[in-house]
């Protein structure tokens, strides 16, 4: 470790530029961006790639296919399943309405029953009086009998069947519930798989350049397969390091200016957008102030969204350079180092 501290060190101090003001900082680092890997949600096989690696890709910009023969075929299974179960519903709803005429007539049955009961009842009344004038034989009044008997068993019989209608509404009532169950049940199904239909097609997240084409076509990917990776042209950023004196002056949003090997006549305005809370090129123990001033802090500084947009063809990650930070606002920038980047 103590070897890394040093070698930190002095690569920082080697490559620091000499002649800079109070309150400018430096440090090398290498232009980076945000990566994405654009990735099969479910498993399965590459139909087509539409993109190279290289090309430049808008938001929303359909990438690349996997193949969707079984989950079509999984959709009109599911679609056949809704329809029926749609019609499950139309059926249980008619039983109810059965069962409820059913009822209405079971109500009917006891009103006819109770009538004959009564009527029954009065027949056998004048019977019991006209016998005991000795006006009409005993088989008489034992069939009047009888037909009272017979009247009340038929007003209980009828209402048995009423009460068996409600129950049979009640039952045929939970049949809808259970259909209409049914119903939500394909519904959600159909909607998943349709879902996976639209995952199937993968679309760039932003506006950005494909970096990597990971697979083929006709390669089968396990769950969360990448298929490609692409950067991020809205989110590129310088990460250097700076000692820490100088890191413990830096505020996010602090200014920094940007200069690349590759061009060094441009300067690119930026602004610190991460310092780490851990330093790197960490000794095993730090004892003195010296070993102290040889911790070195990861710094992040972001370009601007709207620079970026403007000179997006012309961005390009892993190049390495210098930034240039501005410790104190009251600092002035050095000459070489007060320009803008321009075409």
């Amino acid at each position: 470790m103590a070897v890394v501290a040093a070698a930190g060190w002095y690569a920082w101090t080697g490559l620091r530029p000499d002649g800079l003001p109070d309150g400018i900082a430096a440090g090398n680092g290498r232009i980076e961006a945000v990566e994405i890997d654009l990735a099969a949600r479910i498993a399965g096989r590459v139909r087509d790639v539409l993109v190279r690696e290289g090309d430049f890709v808008t938001a929303g910009q359909v990438l690349a296919r996997m193949d969707t023969d079984q989950l079509e075929a999984q959709q009109a299974e599911a679609e056949a399943q809704l329809r029926r179960a749609r019609i499950g519903v139309e059926t249980a709803r008619s039983l109810v309405t059965q069962r409820e005429a059913e009822k209405t007539a079971a109500g009917a049955v006891i009103a006819q029953r109770e009538a004959e009961r009564d009527a029954a009842a009065k027949r056998l009344g004048r019977t019991e009086m006209l016998s005991r004038r000795g006006s009409v034989s005993d088989q008489i009044l034992d069939d009047d009998r009888a037909r009272l008997q017979g009247a009340v068993a038929a007003v209980a019989a009828s209402r048995a069947q009423l009460a068996a209608a409600e129950a049979a509404i009640g039952s045929a009532a939970s049949g809808v519930i259970d259909a209409e169950a049914g119903v939500e049940a394909a519904a959600a199904t159909l909607q998943r798989i349709r879902a996976d239909l639209a995952d199937a097609e993968l679309k760039a997240p932003r506006d950005g350049r494909i970096q990597f084409r990971v697979a083929q076509p006709g390669e089968v990917l396990a769950a969360g397969g990448a298929v490609l990776n692409m950067v991020d042209l809205g989110d590129v950023y310088m990460t250097f390091f700076l000692p820490t004196a100088e890191a413990g002056r830096v505020a996010l949003g602090t200014e920094v200016r940007l200069v690349l090997d590759a061009a060094p006549q441009y300067v690119i305005p930026a602004e610190i957008s991460f310092v780490s809370d851990v330093a790197q090129f960490t000794p095993k123990t730090v004892e003195t102030a010296v070993e102290r001033e040889k911790l070195m802090f990861r710094v992040r500084a972001r370009i601007a969204p709207d620079l970026l947009q403007k000179y997006i063809r012309q961005v390009k990650t892993g190049l390495p350079g210098m930034a240039y930070v501005r410790l104190a606002p009251d600092v002035a920038w050095p000459s070489t180092l007060d320009g803008t980047l321009v075409h």
